[in-house]
């Protein structure tokens, strides 16, 4: 395989739609979590309280997701820095670090979607819940 600076630039655009991805994904929890925190402090029903609780793990996810895309860029960058300076092998090594945070970062994003759709089978059992006591 031929490693030249177009290979790592091809990560680029991929990594930075993942970013704003994430960016979104981190932007509409936050305003979740503050509605929630509002409708808590009226009403304090435990289905509020677990649906917080999710969202509190689900932040730490998307934060976590967030450092690893932001390090598979930095890699992705270095990547194409050495291979500017013909340090091809580094070039390689830096290359690979990349797709592996990414890989990672995708990992993280799945299991923040499994945790997104937890979330709203509690809002689905709090709609059964009010249904069955009519």
């Amino acid at each position: 395989m031929n490693f030249e600076l177009s290979t790592p630039a091809l990560l680029f655009s991929a990594i930075s739609l993942f970013m704003l991805a994430y960016t979104n994904r981190f932007l509409a929890l936050a305003a979740l979590i503050r509605q929630y925190i509002a409708m808590y402090g009226e009403h304090h029903e435990s289905g509020l309280l677990r649906q917080i609780h999710n969202f509190e793990i689900r932040l730490k996810i998307i934060k976590y997701t967030q450092i690893a895309g932001v390090l598979s860029f930095l890699f992705c960058v270095l990547s194409m820095f050495m291979i500017f300076i013909a340090q091809i092998l580094i070039a390689e090594i830096f290359f690979g670090t990349s797709l592996l945070l990414l890989f990672i970062s995708l990992l993280l994003s799945l299991q923040e979607l499994i945790l997104s759709i937890g979330a709203l089978k509690i809002e689905i059992s709090k709609i059964k819940d009010i249904e069955t006591n009519t």
